[in-house]
C-alpha cells in the first residue's frame, strides 16, 4: 500500500523559490508577493485519487488527479499555462511530470520522518519546500 499523504500541512522551509519562479516566467511583483507567503497544503487521498489544495492569503490552487492518468492541467493563479500532467508512484513518492511550454517541469512529494517534502522543478531550477503536519 502506498504512503498516505492525507492531511493538512504547514510550510516550514522554502529553498530556491525565487529561481524556480523566474524559470516559470513569473513577473517580478508576483514573485516578491509569493516569496512572502506561507502556504498550507490540504491533501485528500482516496486510494489513487487525490485532491491537493494549496492555500495562501494571496491565491489558492487546487489540482485533482488519479495516479497514472494523464490530464490537462491549467496552472491558473501560478504561471497560467496549460500542460499535460501525469502523477505516478515511485515507491512511496508521488512524482509529477508536466509536459508543455516549459521543459523538465514537475514535482515530487515524499516523507522524511514526520516532514512532507515537495521538490518543484522547471528548466533546471529546483525549489525544495518542507511541510509539517498541522496541529
Amino acid at each position: 500500500m502506498p504512503a498516505n499523504y492525507a492531511g493538512t500541512w504547514d510550510i516550514v522551509s522554502n529553498e530556491n523559490f525565487e529561481a524556480y519562479m523566474v524559470a516559470l516566467g513569473i513577473d517580478f511583483v508576483t514573485r516578491k508577493a509569493a516569496s512572502m507567503l506561507k502556504p498550507q497544503k490540504i491533501i485528500e487521498q482516496d486510494g489513487d485519487s487525490f485532491i491537493v489544495k494549496t492555500l495562501t492569503s494571496f491565491r489558492n490552487y487546487t489540482c485533482e488527479f488519479k495516479i497514472g492518468e494523464e490530464y490537462e492541467e491549467v496552472t491558473k493563479g501560478l504561471d497560467n499555462r496549460k500542460c499535460q500532467t501525469t502523477v505516478s508512484w515511485d515507491n512511496d513518492k508521488l512524482v509529477c511530470v508536466q509536459k508543455g511550454e516549459k521543459k523538465n517541469r514537475g514535482w515530487t512529494h515524499w516523507f522524511e520522518g514526520e516532514a512532507l517534502y515537495l521538490e518543484m522543478r522547471c528548466e533546471g531550477k529546483v525549489c525544495t519546500q518542507i511541510y509539517k503536519k498541522s496541529a
